[in-house]
C-alpha cells in the first residue's frame, strides 16, 4: 500500500510488523507466526540483486510477545578496476541486520515495542583510492542499533476504527568502512494513521497513510574543507529538523508520503492500492504499488506486491515483492484424568 505500515491493523498477526512498527506486536490473535519475504531488486539494472527477509514471534503468557527477524540484502558482483581501468577482479557487497524484539501492551489500546539490532555491512575489502588521491583500507562495519514503536488502537464495536503509530529506527552511533571519516547510520523516523471500516461480515475495508522522514543532519564542513560531525547521536537527529540549507521548505521537501487502500473480503481475499512520493530533490523516488493476497483457513497467507513507477526510465520498474507466511495459535494443552 505505497509501503505505509506503521499503523495498519495486526490482529490477524504479521510477522514483518517487527520491521514496520515492533508496538503493533501485543495486538495479534495469533500466538505464533512466521513470514518469508523476497524482492528482486532493480531489475531494470542488474539481475543480481535481492532483498530476503525472514522473521517470526511468539507470544509469552502474559501476552508479551518475542521476535526474531533477518534482514539480508545481496548487492550483486561488481567489478574492481584501479585508476587507469585496468580491472583487478571481482567482489560481492551485501549487508545484513540480524534483530531481536520485544514488546508489550501498555493497556487495552497501546502497545510498546523495541528492537535491537546487529548490523553488518561489508561494501567492500580491499584498497580504496579516495577523491583527494589518497588510499585506504576498506574494512566492513560491524554495529549495533536500536528500534523502538508505539501503536494505538481504538479497538471498538463500532464499523469504523482508527489506529495510529509512531516508530523511530535506526538509533546508533558512527560507524567507518575504513579512512579517516566516520557517519551516523541513518535513523528513521514513522510516523503513520490508519481507518479501518467493518463494511459488514465479509468485506473490510482500510485506508492509511504514513509520513517519513530521515533524521540526517545536513554535513557541513569547516574553512578546509573537513567534515564537521554532530557530537552525538542524538544530536545529529535533533539537528535534522532544523539544519536544512532552504529553512523550513527544504525541511517539508525532505518528509516522503506513502498512502494506500486494501479491500478485504471473506477474510480471505486482498486488493491492494497504494501510491509513494518522495521530493524530487530528495531522491526523486514516485511509484503506484498494486498487490493482492489470499489466505487459508486463516493461518497462511500468500502476498504479491507490484511496483510501478510513474516516471519512465525508472530502476525500480518491474519490482516484484513476494511474501508467504503463517500465523498460529498454540495447541491447547490436554490435561491427563
Amino acid at each position: 500500500m505505497g509501503d505505509a505500515g506503521v499503523a495498519t491493523s495486526n490482529a490477524d498477526g504479521d510477522a514483518n510488523a517487527i520491521f514496520w512498527n515492533p508496538g503493533k506486536m501485543p495486538f495479534s490473535n495469533k500466538d505464533i507466526g512466521v513470514s518469508l519475504s523476497y524482492t528482486p531488486w532493480l531489475r531494470q539494472l542488474v539481475n543480481d540483486m535481492a532483498l530476503l527477509n525472514v522473521s517470526g514471534y511468539k507470544k509469552l503468557k502474559g501476552g508479551d510477545v518475542i521476535g526474531l527477524s533477518l534482514h539480508y540484502f545481496d548487492m550483486g558482483v561488481f567489478q574492481q578496476t584501479d585508476n587507469n581501468g585496468s580491472i583487478l577482479g571481482n567482489f560481492n557487497s551485501k549487508e545484513y541486520a540480524l534483530t531481536g524484539s520485544y514488546s508489550r501492551k501498555l493497556s487495552d489500546k497501546l502497545g510498546l515495542g523495541v528492537n535491537i539490532k546487529y548490523i553488518n555491512s561489508t561494501l567492500f575489502n580491499g584498497t580504496v583510492t579516495n577523491s583527494s588521491g589518497g588510499t585506504f583500507t576498506a574494512q566492513p562495519v560491524n554495529s549495533v542499533a536500536a528500534d523502538i514503536g508505539i501503536f494505538h488502537t481504538s479497538k471498538t464495536d463500532k464499523p469504523w476504527n482508527y489506529n495510529w503509530g509512531v516508530a523511530i529506527q535506526n538509533i546508533s552511533g558512527r560507524v567507518s568502512y575504513g579512512g579517516n571519516e566516520s557517519n551516523f547510520i541513518p535513523t528513521n523516523l514513522k510516523a503513520g494513521f490508519a481507518a479501518i471500516n467493518s463494511i459488514d461480515a465479509s468485506n473490510k475495508l482500510t485506508l492509511t497513510l504514513d509520513i517519513n522522514k530521515l533524521m540526517v543532519p545536513t554535513p557541513k564542513y569547516d574553512s578546509n574543507g573537513k567534515l564537521i560531525q554532530p557530537s552525538t547521536a542524538i544530536g545529529g537527529i535533533l539537528g535534522s529538523f532544523g539544519d536544512a540549507p532552504g529553512g523550513f521548505s527544504e525541511e517539508l521537501k525532505e518528509v516522503n508520503v506513502s498512502f494506500g487502500t486494501e479491500y478485504l473480503y471473506n477474510d480471505m481475499f486482498a486488493g491492494r492500492v497504494g501510491y509513494f512520493y518522495e521530493n524530487g530533490w530528495k531522491g526523486n523516488r514516485k511509484y503506484a504499488t498494486v498487490g493482492f493476497g489470499i489466505k487459508i483457513e486463516k493461518k497462511y497467507s500468500l502476498d504479491f506486491s507490484y511496483l510501478v513507477p510513474t516516471g519512465s526510465g525508472s530502476p525500480l520498474a518491474n519490482t516484484l515483492r513476494v511474501s508467504l507466511q503463517a500465523n498460529l495459535n498454540s495447541a491447547p494443552k490436554v490435561s491427563a484424568n
